[in-house]
């Protein structure tokens, strides 16, 4: 079966998830994981995409990213894999790609399901196997959503603005919402759709959005198609 195209649409919000060679990883240290947030920050501005949470895992970068164009995703995650994967390279002395395939995502309701994906990435890895809580790492965007840093890699993205008319309303309510983290259910849902490209928005939403990029957004009814009813002789 054809790969579908990628989702890519301009300012929708994406939940994506780059993922490395089994047995790699994504970074071996500090110093690594330093020159990978650079190399983000420096793509996402160069290719008009505005970041709004990320976490930098064991084997896997998770985002949550706004682009500009339809474009814009898959330029700044090219642009992230020559700079960050030749410098990883170049320092520990090794050779060949480091990318496990392309990057997965799905674009996501900024209303409804944009506050959802961050607490997914800020509170542990978004992959098939969640991992543990990481809401205290230096490196995902946590520290910034909380008022213990501010992160320059970080655009607020307007859900976020509406938990509270200042910073420390806003800081606080945060801090609830990764306490009580995610249902089972929407943990899956998310964690599915950014793996298979299935969009997570409403079914008018999506109906509108298919129309305009000309390509499905959810999966086919499984099974053989209904057969019209015999017309009866009346």
């Amino acid at each position: 079966m054809a790969r579908l195209p990628r989702l890519g649409v301009a300012r929708w919000p994406h939940l994506l998830m780059q993922q490395v060679h089994e047995g790699q990883f994504l970074a071996r240290d500090d110093t690594d994981r330093q020159a990978l947030a650079d190399a983000l920050r420096e793509a996402a501005r160069a290719h008009g995409v505005a970041v709004h949470g990320y976490h930098l895992g064991t084997e896997a970068m998770t985002l949550v990213a706004t682009p500009d164009a339809a474009d814009g995703l898959s330029l700044m995650m090219q642009a992230v894999g020559r700079r960050y994967v030749a410098g990883f390279n170049r320092r520990h002395g090794r050779q060949g790609g480091l990318w496990a395939g392309r990057y997965r995502g799905t674009v996501i309701d900024p209303a409804r399901y944009v506050l959802d994906a961050l607490v997914l990435v800020e509170t542990r890895e978004a992959a098939p196997q969640v991992g543990a809580a990481s809401h205290g790492s230096a490196w995902s965007s946590a520290g910034h959503h909380l008022g213990l840093r501010t992160d320059p890699l970080v655009t607020d993205p307007a859900a976020f603005w509406a938990l509270g008319n200042t910073p420390f309303e806003r800081q606080a309510a945060w801090r609830h919402r990764l306490a009580d983290g995610l249902s089972a259910d929407r943990i899956h849902e998310l964690t599915q759709a950014m793996l298979k490209g299935w969009a997570v928005m409403s079914p008018e939403q999506e109906a509108a959005l298919s129309a305009d990029l000309g390509r499905r957004l959810s999966p086919r009814p499984r099974g053989r198609p209904r057969k019209a009813p015999e017309p009866t002789e009346g």
